[in-house]
């Protein structure tokens, strides 16, 4: 199959659920092209990329001149060189009267260009609700073929729906082919928000299980009990309350080390809140780290916290595959009844859930774990079987394969059977 991927910015390392499906696509003999927003920096990416040699594969919109004087020279510059290729195109992503500001702006037609030469899609894949609005638009002026498909994953089906309005998709589930949802929380979101049940079904982030190796958990000699989180140092991600569960353990458990891996806007905050519970020598911000250097800092760890929050705008989160890395490793995990993470962490049996912001509940957990280490191998275990039978990237993969043929084909009836096959991996 020919299939065109629709997404924010490519390549990005927090992002490997999208790699995981392009490099997955490719290996089974379909070509991907990708379609992407300029993006700031390619100097530190996934091995995958360069492996595939997918920059060669990836498209970038021309940056669009802040300077609306200069967003007009260089916007008739573009309609100079390219207006023949497709006329029709370019007038059509002028009409304000349809495209609003997208067409008063001129980024409709900047959006356009890296799209002309690329011949029909079988299918048309948008990561995220709102490229897939985009994706909707390109189609409807004649800029690109194909079947559409939609992913939801996350901040796009909460934060966004609620900075935009609950009828910002009412267009894309009307003309939208089809959509997927990486779980069922999402799932159900959409429905509720006009998406036609018999066009949705989950299709979850999956990971390379044979990249995580088991290895079962035992308290280490010297007594340090060693705990980690992975994952963008912003408000949803809830680092500020492990951090404040750890501190309030500190007295009864001195021997933590809690690493926290990644980076985002409140590293300071959460480096101020570090010095000021006195607890620099228990905490530690790492930073970015690539997909081997987390695997290394994992291997040395006992327990793993993944405490997300709704945040203040909306924002919420899938089961998150930072998540699904560690259990995939055998580590016992702590989560929060939070959007689809209970899909994933099966509460007293891989791990434990426990309310979002419930600093208390964090450290209970916590300090349960470090005082029943007996109970981390079969936890450790139970976490892997699940991540492997529910999450496995290579059987994912084979399902989406098998969702855009049905696409292809316009057959419902098999949707429908794939719908049943896919809610049933995600049953508890």
């Amino acid at each position: 199959m020919n299939i065109a991927f629709i997404v924010g910015q490519f390549p990005v390392l927090s992002e490997t659920f999208i790699l995981n499906q392009i490099t997955g696509l490719i290996s089974r003999g379909h070509k991907v092209d990708i379609y992407s927003y300029p993006t700031d920096d390619i100097d530190k990416v996934h091995p995958d990329v360069e492996k595939y040699e997918l920059l060669k594969h990836t498209y970038y919109q021309p940056l669009v001149p802040e300077n609306y004087f200069l967003r007009l020279i260089k916007g008739l510059e573009l309609v100079f060189r390219h207006f023949l290729k497709a006329p029709l195109v370019f007038m059509r992503s002028l009409n304000i009267f349809q495209y609003g500001k997208r067409s008063a702006s001129m980024r409709l037609l900047y959006a356009i260009v890296p799209l002309l030469d690329a011949e029909a899609y079988d299918i048309i894949h948008c990561q995220f609700g709102m490229y897939g609005i985009d994706g909707m638009i390109y189609r409807d002026i004649g800029a690109i073929k194909g079947k559409l498909i939609t992913s939801f994953r996350g901040y796009d089906i909460s934060w966004y729906v609620k900075e935009c309005g609950e009828q910002v998709y009412n267009k894309l589930f009307a003309k939208g082919d089809f959509f997927l949802a990486n779980c069922e929380f999402f799932r159900h979101r959409a429905i509720k928000l006009g998406c036609d049940e018999k066009k949705i079904v989950v299709h979850g982030s999956g990971i390379d299980c044979s990249k995580f190796t088991f290895k079962t958990r035992y308290p280490h000699p010297d007594g340090k009990i060693r705990i980690a989180t992975t994952g963008r140092l912003v408000e949803k991600k809830g680092i500020e309350y492990s951090i404040r569960a750890i501190a309030k353990l500190t007295n009864i458990h001195p021997n933590i080390e809690y690493n926290i891996i990644g980076d985002g806007y409140l590293k300071e905050h959460l480096q101020q809140l570090i010095e000021e519970l006195s607890v620099t020598e228990q905490v530690n911000l790492l930073g970015w780290k690539n997909q081997k250097e987390i695997i290394e800092i994992l291997d040395k760890t006992h327990l793993f916290i993944a405490p997300s929050v709704t945040a203040e705008d909306g924002n919420q989160d899938a089961p998150v595959n930072t998540l699904k890395e560690a259990m995939a490793m055998g580590l016992p995990v702590i989560g929060t009844l939070h959007g689809g993470i209970p899909e994933l962490v099966k509460d007293g049996i891989s791990g434990f859930l426990v309310p979002e912001r419930d600093i208390d509940a964090i450290s209970d957990k916590l300090s349960y774990f470090i005082e029943h280490p007996e109970i981390w191998e079969q936890m450790g275990l139970s976490g892997r079987y699940y991540v492997e039978k529910h999450y496995d990237i290579n059987k994912l993969n084979d399902e989406l394969v098998e969702i855009y043929r049905q696409v292809t084909t316009n057959n419902l009836e098999p949707t429908q059977k794939c719908l049943a096959v896919c809610q049933g991996n995600f049953d508890g």
